[in-house]
């Protein structure tokens, strides 16, 4: 193999993985066994958050309020037009992605990767979508102009693409987390495209964790993690990667850093569902007393949340007519729970004092500790009392 290779886990790398499933069966408990109303809020706010985190570590910063649009197919409200052509072209590849999740007959092929990227990048045809670089290729920091990364011979690209490709396919014992961890570091390493190199590594380790079938896809992803740990990110690559390609490198560094994210990623969204469940309890109580129509929940959710309601989103999520839902919206205004901004065809509403108070009571300051540190604790043996 001429591509980096999985790393030979230690005892510790294994027990971390059993800590990340353990979460993992609290998420699948909460989202398959007993599902509620806020689930679907829970994964569109999910994916939203993945999209802006991996499209702001390229440098194209959207709101979450946008990038829940995207998600929705809505127009955008505050995102510049370069920024939202990069948003929904993401939207779009994980789109497919997620749907690739449950193909009885898929298979990982060079051509996938290219119409992924092609997905990603069509809107503008300088960075040539869907196809392999032309010649070399380097990675510069912006800050201090230096150039960090070579890539590999421009000739190599559909070989080495190639070998990760029969790597993802073929069977074998390692852990879908860590096969995962490789396809994005080899397709960051191999770098094959002219751009678009690291969301396609990120949306490449989204896809192969999708195979994995023990909770939704779009909860498996860390790439909303990645997006608030950037720096730390680049630099793992960087000392991973060693300037230029080198296939023989340890990778084992980049498993624990992927782990780590993993356990601390998969514990915020068991968190953010305890969250969102708590202020759904609350809000089922008011929506009661105000006498407002069962589908309310959803807006209300948004609102508590600090996000924006529109009458589009409103009435599509209920399939209900725009007199209904309009209706139903300044129900809620007039309840004093939403606060409507604008007028006509751009007016949104944003939550009240009263949801975001709701919000605020029940949110935990709880974070998510280093699983090795965890682990290593457990493992300490018990000093005798002195």
């Amino acid at each position: 193999m001429t591509i980096l290779a999985p790393p030979k886990l230690d005892d510790i790398d294994l027990q971390v993985i059993e800590l990340i499933d353990e979460q993992k069966a609290r998420l699948r408990h909460y989202v398959h066994n007993n599902p509620q109303r806020w689930d679907g809020a829970l994964r569109r706010n999910t994916m939203a958050r993945a999209i802006q985190g991996s499209n702001t570590i390229e440098g194209y910063d959207a709101t979450i309020d946008d990038a829940i649009a995207a998600v929705d197919a809505e127009e955008p409200m505050d995102t510049d037009a370069e920024t939202w052509r990069e948003i929904v072209g993401y939207r779009n590849a994980m789109t497919y992605i997620l749907q690739l999740a449950e193909d009885e007959h898929f298979e990982f092929h060079p051509q996938l990767i290219r119409s992924l990227h092609f997905m990603m990048l069509q809107h503008d045809l300088r960075k040539m979508p869907g196809r392999w670089r032309p010649g070399e290729i380097f990675v510069v920091n912006e800050l201090t102009e230096e150039r960090v990364y070579t890539g590999p011979d421009f000739a190599l690209v559909p070989k080495l693409v190639g070998e990760l490709v029969d790597f993802l396919n073929e069977a074998s014992d390692v852990p879908i987390m860590v096969k995962a961890a490789m396809a994005h570091l080899n397709l960051t390493m191999i770098h094959p495209f002219k751009d678009g190199n690291g969301r396609m590594a990120r949306a490449l380790q989204t896809l192969v964790l999708s195979r994995e079938g023990i909770v939704s896809p779009i909860f498996s992803s860390i790439e909303e993690w990645l997006g608030r740990n950037t720096p730390a990110y680049f630099e793992i690559l960087a000392a991973t990667g060693q300037g230029s390609w080198h296939p023989e490198n340890d990778p084992h560094n980049w498993i624990v850093f992927c782990l780590t994210a993993h356990f601390q990623q998969a514990y915020t969204i068991v968190k953010r569902n305890e969250w969102y469940a708590r202020i759904y309890n609350d809000i089922e109580k008011i929506q009661e007393k105000a006498k407002l129509p069962e589908r309310a929940y959803s807006a209300l959710m948004d609102g508590a949340l600090g996000l924006r309601v529109r009458a589009g989103r409103y009435r599509g999520e209920h399939g209900i007519s725009d007199v209904v839902a309009s209706r139903d919206l300044r129900k809620m205004a007039d309840a004093d729970l939403l606060v409507p901004h604008g007028e006509r065809r751009g007016r949104y509403y944003t939550g009240s004092k009263t949801l975001l108070e709701i919000a605020a009571k029940h949110k935990t300051s709880a974070k998510a500790g280093d699983p090795y540190e965890m682990v290593r604790l457990k493992n300490a043996p018990e000093l005798p009392f002195q």
